[in-house]
């Protein structure tokens, strides 16, 4: 099988591309490099330089052979999508565009798409969120992410290109990019791993639901699995369908770190929601997908490498 992956040196991408390395698939990569880094990119996979609106980026698709694309590529800061509304919606929307195009010319038997759970539903009615809850994102990169999916739906309409669509929580783990506004987790760490105090936005109850990038990237290789018709053309929620405050994620972080720091407070922000957790059980029956690493392995295992990477460049 060979896979094209978009976003493939990025954190969530390139865990995604080892896995199905491991599993014995041959694997190329379009990343711009915008936020991803050419160190994710294992040896075995090709790597691209393009950006996935670009021309080029395309005609790499094409030209391919690929049975499935996993599109992951993305402008994915909640507050950059607020601020440049445009920028956000010519990558997002635009940029999956052409990449589907290219999928239907060239045959792809089906397009894995990385969606945000945390950011397409908007403030839940209720807890946990199914996937027939109503769409109501709050914010441009919501909307922006979700409207590909209705572009999924019709391609599949028109043109026969099955799809399965991952609705993402917060996902973190190693590679986790602390240098930006996604990722609180390593965020939190290496501040506390750096001496310095992070800042908790609002009263820090606000919930997420974590779920560590190895089970994000096995969901992925699940998902590829053209034989299992019952996924094709289908939504599933990827979570645990439970919740952790930023209160709670701070003390287990501090208390791996060794560290007597605590977190400074700033407003809360408008365009974040207050609570979120998905319902897996849709990916349990038909996915035959369940997490399996806990929270607090999951972050030991994120402490561990940002502090090894410290270390490395003390």
């Amino acid at each position: 099988m060979r896979a094209m992956v978009t976003g493939g040196a990025g954190f969530i991408a390139s865990n995604v591309a080892d896995m199905l390395l491991e599993n014995g698939i041959e694997v190329e990569i379009i990343d711009d490099l915008s936020t991803g880094f050419a160190e994710n990119v294992d040896p075995r996979a090709l790597l691209h330089r393009l950006d996935i609106r670009s021309p080029h980026a395309a005609t790499v698709i094409e030209n391919g052979r690929f049975d499935i694309v996993c599109h992951h590529a993305a402008q994915m800061d909640v507050r950059r999508s607020v601020r440049e509304p445009l920028f956000d919606a010519d990558v997002n929307i635009r940029g999956s565009i052409n990449i589907l195009e290219a999928c239907r010319r060239s045959g792809v038997k089906r397009v894995v798409y990385a969606s945000t759970g945390g950011a397409v539903y908007g403030e839940p009615d209720s807890l946990p969120v199914r996937e027939d809850h109503p769409i109501n994102p709050i914010c441009h990169y919501g909307v922006s992410k979700h409207t590909v999916e209705h572009y999924l739906f019709l391609y599949r309409h028109l043109y026969g290109l099955d799809y399965v669509v991952l609705r993402y929580p917060n996902v973190y783990g190693p590679r986790q990019n602390p240098h930006g506004e996604a990722g609180v987790t390593a965020i939190f760490t290496l501040a506390y791993l750096e001496g310095r105090p992070p800042r908790i936005n609002g009263d820090g109850m606000q919930l997420r639901d974590y779920v560590h990038v190895r089970d994000i990237a096995r969901a992925n290789l699940l998902a590829m699995d053209t034989g299992n018709r019952a996924i094709g053309g289908r939504i599933l929620n990827i979570g645990w369908g439970v919740g952790h405050s930023v209160v709670e994620l701070d003390a287990i972080i501090r208390g791996l770190v060794g560290t007597d720091l605590l977190p400074t407070r700033g407003p809360a922000l408008p365009e974040e929601i207050l609570k979120i957790a998905l319902d897996p059980s849709v990916a349990a029956d038909l996915l035959g997908w369940v997490p399996e690493i806990g929270f607090a392995e999951g972050l030991a295992d994120l402490v561990e490498f940002h502090r090894k990477r410290t270390g490395e460049h003390a």
